[in-house]
């Protein structure tokens, strides 16, 4: 941990992948961040999306690299932080993981995640049963990123947000937004105070 609680990613440049199926927002995520970081928080971005060939469904990544150098090249080749909220994206986009990155999984629907270091939090059940909409479980874990880490100012994550979502959407997505960074600082109260070493099966 450090001095703030917060365990931190590694610096100066930080790999993000943020992937599920198409229609959990996770493109929306990606900008959301990068924009966060770049606009409000004066560091260097790039992002690139994918979709897959389904619009609803289908494999669904944002990538989003954070340097406080010049970026050469925009796509990630050894991940620090993957989420995912799907257990097929958690499967899939596993592969370049640095040994020692994050993983943080919707507990609900990845069920065998490819890591001894994932993190589990019920995303999407807590948008359905707390917010009544499924569809900010995306923006519950950008709240639980930015407190489980160093990797994003909560001020600039949510002018990022409000600069993004739709008009009349402000108060839900806020509340979407607080309720992901509360239920990462209850997990990080009762969790160990250091991620786990990684196993032979990370590396």
């Amino acid at each position: 941990m450090t001095a703030q609680g917060k365990n931190t990613l590694p610096q100066p440049r930080v790999e993000v992948r943020l992937a599920g199926s198409g229609g959990q927002g996770l493109i929306l995520a990606g900008l959301v961040l990068a924009e966060a970081c770049g606009l409000y928080d004066g560091r260097k971005v790039a992002m690139v999306q994918s979709y897959g060939p389904e619009a609803r469904g289908g494999a669904s990544k944002a990538e989003v690299i954070i340097s406080d150098e010049d970026i050469d090249y925009p796509l990630c080749n050894r991940v620090d932080l993957l989420l995912a909220l799907t257990q097929q994206s958690a499967d899939t986009y596993c592969w370049d993981l640095n040994p020692a990155a994050w993983m943080i999984v919707d507990a609900d629907l990845v069920t065998h995640p490819p890591s001894s270091r994932a993190i589990k939090l019920p995303f999407t059940a807590m948008a359905r049963d707390k917010l009544k909409k499924p569809m900010v479980a995306n923006v519950i874990a950008l709240g639980a990123i930015c407190e489980l880490t160093d990797l994003v100012s909560r001020k600039s994550l949510e002018k990022a947000l409000m600069a993004r979502v739709p008009k009349g959407t402000e108060a839900l997505n806020k509340k979407a937004l607080s309720l992901g960074a509360k239920m990462a600082k209850d997990y990080a109260e009762i969790a160990e105070p250091e991620m786990p070493e990684p196993s032979a099966a990370d590396i």
